[in-house]
């Protein structure tokens, strides 16, 4: 019975650890991409409803998800 909680707890602990990566890397991520873009305010853009805008800026939190759970993955 030890065991299986043991694995629980690794689980939840992984869990755990790739939410608060994938929040600060998308947080860094985001930042760096306004920081890259001065002269064009995204957010803006994406609620006077242009499209584009928000596939860009939802594939680039979709693809750190991606690389965020590769580098976790144990």
């Amino acid at each position: 019975m030890s065991g299986i909680w043991m694995a629980y707890l690794i689980t939840f602990g992984w869990a755990l650890v790739g939410s608060v990566s994938m929040g600060l890397g998308i947080i860094i991520a985001i930042k760096m991409f306004d920081l890259s873009t001065k002269d064009v305010d995204e957010w803006e853009l994406v609620k006077q409803g242009n499209i584009p805008i928000a596939i860009i800026l939802a594939s680039m939190i979709i693809s750190l998800g991606i690389v965020v759970s590769a580098a976790i993955h144990p």
